[in-house]
């Protein structure tokens, strides 16, 4: 499915806002711009989309005893990292020069290495910079394929997809061509990598924090079909709130996919844990039983099933 074709005059006005905002901030050097945009959205943009309260419900949800301390720096520094990385994933040659030298690191280097020109599944999370991964291993030897989730705004999908195709090619919609494409890709000895922690509605109930969440077996029956590696791998911001270290997860063993899927949600809860202010909590990512209010999701192409 490619973006929508009607374009309506909240399309032109949004779009117009959001290539202001971007295409001024991209007119500062690099250094000025990433914290300027993480500043504009912990202080405009999440208030203004009930982020806040969102976050603060999604860890009273999943880290109940989490010190109220904690919980303010989360609410303060989650949306932050999100600016940051819409903006470095704008941010094109900037952006590609950081995570090129970003070191790898983690107990699954060497299955990652001796995957190398085979086909391979790398599965990963929205913590950090996920774009991360795929432009660091697109230029080290890993032909990098990935989905994308058109933008309801086709205004604003056409500059977007520009951007995330600079940092890695090819990438594929998630219609049923895109998805043969990308199988395709893993078949002929590619790397495919999946943001697997999304709210598929239609997909199986696992478990995430202790909770029900809709969890998508697409990569880990891939793999299995394919005879590929899974493997976990997340692009961390370090402390200097600019540069990246990517942390390869032990392989996830091949077996029924509900199981491996559910080890892939365990892993991502470990490194959540570790790094609570880094992942994006702004997600709708448990089955509550609430309904979800329109309007207040993030409407990104991030390479995830569409929710």
């Amino acid at each position: 499915m490619s973006a929508p074709d009607h374009i309506t005059l909240r399309d032109r006005i949004n779009n117009a806002a959001a290539r202001t905002i971007l295409g001024g901030a991209l007119l500062l050097p690099y250094r000025v711009r990433v914290p300027l945009v993480g500043w504009l959205v912990a202080n405009v943009v999440a208030p203004l989309a009930g982020w806040r309260k969102r976050i603060r419900a999604n860890l009273a949800l999943a880290l109940p005893d989490l010190p109220p301390g904690e919980v303010d720096h989360i609410v303060r520094t989650v949306p932050n990292n999100v600016g940051r990385t819409l903006i470095e994933i704008y941010s094109g040659e900037g952006f590609i020069e950081r995570i090129r030298s970003a070191p790898v690191e983690g107990p699954g280097t060497a299955a990652l290495e001796a995957a190398r020109g085979k086909p391979l599944v790398l599965v990963t999370a929205h913590m950090g910079n996920y774009d991360a991964v795929r432009g660091k291993f697109a230029r080290t030897g890993y032909p990098m394929g990935a989905l994308f989730r058109p933008m309801d705004n086709p205004l604003f999908h056409a500059h977007y997809l520009k951007a995330i195709s600079t940092i890695a090619e090819p990438v594929f919609p998630t219609d049923g061509r895109g998805i043969a494409g990308l199988v395709r890709h893993l078949k002929d000895g590619g790397t495919i990598g999946i943001v697997a922690d999304v709210a598929a509605r239609k997909a199986p109930v696992l478990k995430f924090f202790g909770q029900p969440a809709h969890t998508p077996l697409s990569a880990a029956e891939w793999a299995v079909k394919y005879d590929a590696p899974i493997i976990p791998v997340f692009g961390l911001r370090n402390d200097d709130g600019m540069s990246f270290r990517l942390f390869v997860a032990q392989p996830i063993p091949h077996g029924p996919p509900k199981e491996m899927m559910q080890r892939y949600n365990d892993v991502v809860e470990e490194i959540v844990r570790e790094y609570p202010d880094q992942w994006f909590w702004i997600h709708n990512r448990w089955k509550t039983g609430k309904p979800r209010r329109a309007g207040k999701r993030i409407k990104a192409s991030d390479g995830t099933p569409p929710e």
